[in-house]
């Protein structure tokens, strides 16, 4: 008994000198649910005094009691549009816990998801960019108005693989991401003279409060779980993992810590390696691999040494002629199973 008190012991000891945050203060827009509840979780964890601002109110004091007694956490309302609420999250957290050292800008939406350019609505536009664009530009602007006195400081944005590469998400949606690795790049060169590290994370799709929604109800939570996993499985080019809002707040822990002081201006992607590899050629190879094609190859560098051979392929009229469903539709159905 005495053994596994001195074992514990020295384990809560080595928990407490290595907590990364120790010290720090950080104000997570969008703490209450997804990527942000998890981040706030886990930098509570890691030692860090935590501002949570969302709109979410319930969600927000849920987590708060969740976490216990004690003075690390704290809740605001905060809709990150508008500057004012804002202004007053920062306020709030230099006032209960004397600054601000992280600034973690992760408040976003989708949009339609589902809007091509035809059908796409100019307000709802706007309004994906006021969350997204400016919501992240707020933030910037008023935890650099903290940290520059000081002289240091972390602010993280959670972009996209929209931002990164096209057709991950809806118009609205892609533009405003790509603005985020934008804003990153261009207060990364303004604010690096004061000390202060701006970098963003662009994760691949994350089954999360902003994720689930695009299912319909009964499809939620386990079984969108699958579909996700399966999907993204897919695209990924490490295998083995699946993507969660743990795997990002660990990302977003190493941009906020002192281990990643020399980092700043950088998009980390957090994706399985998916923009790593081009995914639209991997499915053609796919294809291309079940047709028999490459049959072609191999059968073409042992006939050309020999200066002769026939090589036959199975083709269809649908290849000629649309229309021709039933073996179309036999094909679409196999080539599924890729």
């Amino acid at each position: 008994m005495a053994c596994i008190q001195a074992i514990a012991s020295v384990t809560q000891y080595w928990v407490l000198v290595w907590q990364r945050l120790e010290g720090k203060v950080a104000l997570i827009t969008g703490g209450a649910s997804g990527i942000g509840e998890a981040t706030v979780r886990l930098f509570i964890k890691q030692g860090a005094k935590v501002c949570i601002a969302d709109i979410q109110d319930e969600l927000g004091e849920q987590i708060l009691k969740s976490l216990g007694s004690g003075t690390h956490a704290r809740f605001i309302h905060c809709d990150v549009s508008k500057e004012d609420d804002i202004s007053k999250a920062v306020d709030f957290t230099v006032e209960t816990f004397g600054t601000i050292d992280i600034m973690v800008n992760n408040a976003g939406i989708i949009g339609n998801m589902f809007a091509g350019i035809k059908e796409a609505d100019l307000q709802e536009l706007k309004k994906v960019f006021e969350i997204n664009v400016d919501g992240v530009f707020l933030g910037m602007k008023h935890a650099a108005r903290v940290m520059i006195p000081r002289g240091k400081g972390s602010i993280i944005s959670t972009a996209s693989l929209a931002g990164i590469v096209g057709g991950q998400g809806p118009i609205g949606y892609t533009g405003s991401k790509h603005a985020v690795v934008g804003l990153t790049k261009s207060m990364a060169s303004e604010l690096g003279k004061h000390g202060i590290r701006v970098n963003c994370l662009s994760p691949a799709a994350v089954p999360s409060g902003l994720f689930l929604p695009l299912f319909p109800a009964w499809l939620r939570k386990a079984a969108v779980l699958k579909i996700s996993f399966a999907v993204i499985g897919y695209y990924a080019n490490l295998k083995g993992v699946h993507l969660e809002a743990n795997d990002v707040a660990e990302a977003m822990l190493f941009l906020a810590s002192d281990e990643a002081r020399s980092v700043s201006g950088l998009n980390l992607t957090v994706d399985g390696g998916q923009t790593v590899v081009n995914n639209p050629l991997r499915l053609i190879l796919s294809i291309m691999r079940w047709m028999g094609i490459l049959g072609i190859k191999h059968a073409a560098r042992v006939m050309i040494p020999r200066g002769k051979g026939s090589i036959i392929s199975l083709a269809s009229v649908a290849s000629v002629i649309g229309g021709m469903g039933p073996h179309t539709c036999q094909r679409v159905r196999e080539l599924k199973m890729l």
